[in-house]
């Protein structure tokens, strides 16, 4: 049964490696798509917002990464 447990943490792992790289995610979809839905926002505006929010995420997740390279 824990063989089971290890296969689904490693499984689930190569999707969701950085939890707050997938909330931080989740949270730019949800603000872009109220904006665009309840605010008016240009679907193409929202659409730029998105890369660009990725873009700093990703970033964002990059260099918390370096940092606990460098610091262990």
């Amino acid at each position: 049964m824990k063989i089971l447990l290890i296969i689904w943490e490693e499984f689930i792992g190569m999707f969701i490696d950085d939890g707050a790289l997938a909330l931080f995610a989740l949270a730019l979809i949800a603000v872009v798509a109220v904006a665009v839905k309840f605010a008016g926002l240009d679907p193409l505006v929202g659409g730029a917002l998105l890369v660009l929010g990725y873009l700093a995420i990703l970033a964002e997740s990059v260099h918390r990464f370096a940092a606990k390279k460098r610091g262990s």
